[in-house]
């Protein structure tokens, strides 16, 4: 969503530095923070979750009703998919936001908590959804995309102290795909170039089939992981459109379909 800084890298720039396994961050992906603070850009570092939404306010109006989605009300015990969960949760953050759902932030809060607590980031989280209920109350919609930004970085900062760099890339991975998830509906929904060509971004797909790949062999060689790879890897090779030519309704629908089935393999839990 604090210790140990002075073992990591020495802050480089977004374009220096390249990410854990050697593919460098889509550049407009990188929060500010991460180039201003302590932290900067290192293997711990990934794609944020608020840039990721950012293209979302070119697709309103949003599809809430069709995409709308409740967290499990039982904890996994495994921590690659409290992981992943947490960033589809603060991806949803960033939908309710997006619409103005401000009445949903108290259920969401509350669910911050719990993954936070279970990630043992529970301190910093809890001061954010503290945050976001009274940002919410104040009708707040900027001040809420902050505390939600800053709950992935605190956690991902959190995660430092643990060296576990690969749960601080399955938030943001759990975060784009909920993203893309949302955009592809819409973009479905209601079709035009200019809004498909905004989900055509064979950058980050590119960027999240290498991320999974660099995975330790315990969550990358699960059957859903490599499966997600596969369709990953198949999605940065669609989303590449031929010089002159535009993205067609059946393009979108076939990117829906596999933005679906990626939804249902990161949500499916360790047994």
């Amino acid at each position: 969503m604090l210790a140990a800084f002075a073992a990591l890298l020495l802050p480089l720039s977004a374009e220096e530095q390249p990410a854990e396994n050697n593919v460098a961050i889509p550049k407009d992906l990188v929060d500010d923070a991460h180039v201003r603070e302590e932290l900067a850009v290192n293997e711990f570092t990934a794609p944020s979750i608020s840039k990721l939404f950012d293209t979302l306010q070119f697709l309103m109006p949003l599809p809430i009703a069709e995409v709308a989605r409740k967290m499990p009300a039982r904890m996994s015990q495994d921590r690659a998919d409290l992981a992943i969960e947490l960033g589809f949760l603060i991806a949803d953050g960033f939908l309710v936001v997006q619409a103005e759902q401000l009445d949903q932030v108290e259920e969401l809060a509350k669910d911050l908590t719990r993954y936070g607590k279970a990630l043992g980031a529970g301190d910093r989280v809890n001061r954010h959804a503290a945050s976001l209920l009274d940002s919410a109350k104040n009708k707040n919609v900027e001040q809420l995309k902050k505390e939600l930004t800053a709950t992935q970085r605190d956690v991902e900062q959190e995660l430092v102290s643990l060296r576990d760099a690969d749960l601080a890339h399955l938030i943001s991975l759990g975060g784009w795909i909920r993203a893309l998830e949302v955009s592809t509906v819409a973009v479905d929904k209601q079709f035009s170039p200019e809004r498909a060509r905004k989900v055509m971004r064979e950058d980050i797909a590119d960027y999240y089939t290498e991320s999974v790949a660099g995975l330790e062999p315990r969550i990358s060689e699960r059957p859903n992981y490599l499966a997600m790879r596969d369709i990953l890897a198949g999605l940065r090779t669609e989303m590449v459109l031929e010089e002159g030519k535009d993205p067609t309704p059946a393009l979108m629908a076939e990117i829906r379909r596999q933005a679906a089935k990626l939804v249902e393999l990161a949500l499916q839990r360790q047994q």
